[in-house]
């Protein structure tokens, strides 16, 4: 957690993954951040992976430090209460992060009725505003069909939710961008975001756009090769597998001093009549050269490998399962300062990571726990809408509005 949004008032009415994760980050540099939340949880409150108890990590994951007002946002006293929220007044509110469609009670011309200058950004799946999610995205941009072995026609689907990480981050840059523009011209504006325009142009921002039409066909599968230089997975002698990179001369070099291959490198290098020092040609020949690789790392040990590579400034990384990452490898989390143990709403106490950015001359904070569902209605009913405790009763009476479900 840092401050340097501190003052800025952040309404999020969502779920899943793009738009939480883009107020999550929001958070952490300092925003406050209120959820809309529905009474009993929206469509994401119970979603896997689930605790023992049957409480989402996903979900106390992705709103920590956020505040939560749980509302009943089918009937249209609450849907008036979330709109009175999102345009509620002061200088850095008015801003509001949804995946609700354009159209209905979150509408930009219902919001801007409320609040002239009020800044929403919505996040889509389609931009006309056809249903999506990441997967459905990622089928369509055809990257299903290169990743996996080569030969295969099978598409292969990853587990990274890519598109929706890429359009929560964008999401939480058109917000700060927005807001910068109104503080200048005084204007609210819409600002729309979609996974899959944010597919289409990241595709086209790497050259694969041009790559194909170019091409007149689509890039081969390669297996785990990395496309355009030399990378692959390599096992080593007692059963540990690498994925070894050389993108530049420090590297190769390095990469051939540890394992004692220069000679033999040479040798291919003079037969094949070009310089394997060139990033390109590297790729172009690898197939002459991995064998030189899988004999020369699986003769060595994983560890005596591992310290070789450090000393020698080689990009390497090794292939472990999550649960190995995370109870074994102190660099991503056991001495990680970005973690802090805090406990969470499912009563359990396990790492969290605070903001990822790394201010060296201001302090990171801890982060802060996700919220208990409607832990915070009565504190912003009061504070932000000013409403007197006799209406808040009331609201709570007429089902239009929740507190925290009590813990047995």
């Amino acid at each position: 957690m840092y401050d340097l949004l501190k003052g800025l008032r952040i309404v999020e009415a969502s779920s899943f993954v793009a738009a939480p994760s883009s107020c999550l980050y929001l958070s952490q540099m300092g925003a406050e951040v209120i959820r809309l939340d529905n009474v009993g949880g929206g469509l994401d409150f119970k979603r896997w992976p689930l605790s023992p108890g049957g409480d989402s990590f996903y979900w106390e994951g992705l709103n920590k430090g956020k505040k939560s007002v749980a509302i009943d946002l089918s009937g249209p006293a609450g849907r008036e209460l979330a709109v009175a929220i999102a345009a509620a007044p002061g200088k850095n509110a008015g801003l509001l992060v949804t995946n609700y469609p354009a159209e209905g009670f979150l509408a930009y011309d219902r919001l801007k009725a409320a609040r002239g200058d009020l800044i929403c950004v919505r996040v889509m799946g389609w931009p006309d505003g056809g249903t999506a999610v990441d997967y459905t995205v990622n089928s369509a941009v055809g990257y299903p069909l290169m990743t996996g072995p080569l030969g295969s026609d099978v598409p292969v689907n990853h587990v990274l939710p890519a598109w929706d990480l890429l359009t929560g981050a964008y999401a939480a840059f058109a917000i700060t961008a927005a807001e910068r523009a109104r503080s200048a011209d005084g204007q609210g504006r819409e600002v729309r975001v979609s996974l899959s325009d944010m597919a289409a142009a990241t595709l086209a921002n790497l050259g694969q756009v041009g790559e194909v039409l170019s091409a007149g066909a689509d890039r081969p599968r390669m297996g785990n090769d990395l496309y355009g230089a030399f990378g692959r997975d390599f096992a080593t002698r007692d059963g540990r597998r690498v994925m070894v990179v050389a993108l530049t001369a420090r590297q190769w070099s390095g990469l051939l001093e540890v394992l004692g291959i220069g000679e033999a490198v040479a040798a291919l290098q003079q037969s094949l009549g070009v310089s394997l020092k060139d990033e390109e040609a590297r790729f172009t020949h690898r197939e002459a050269l991995f064998p030189l690789f899988e004999a020369a790392i699986g003769g060595r040990d994983y560890a005596d490998l591992a310290a070789g590579f450090d000393a020698n400034g080689v990009c390497w990384g090794p292939y472990q399962s999550v649960h190995e990452a995370v109870t074994r490898d102190a660099r991503l989390f056991g001495a990680n300062p970005m973690f802090s143990t805090i406990a969470h709403p499912s009563g359990l106490s396990y790492p969290a990571p605070g903001a990822p950015a790394i201010i060296p001359d201001a302090v990171r904070a801890p982060p802060r726990a996700a919220p208990r569902l409607g832990e915070h209605t009565d504190e912003v009913l009061s504070q932000v809408l000013g409403l007197p405790a006799v209406e808040i009763a009331r609201l709570h009476d007429a089902g239009v509005v929740a507190g925290p479900a009590r813990t047995p």
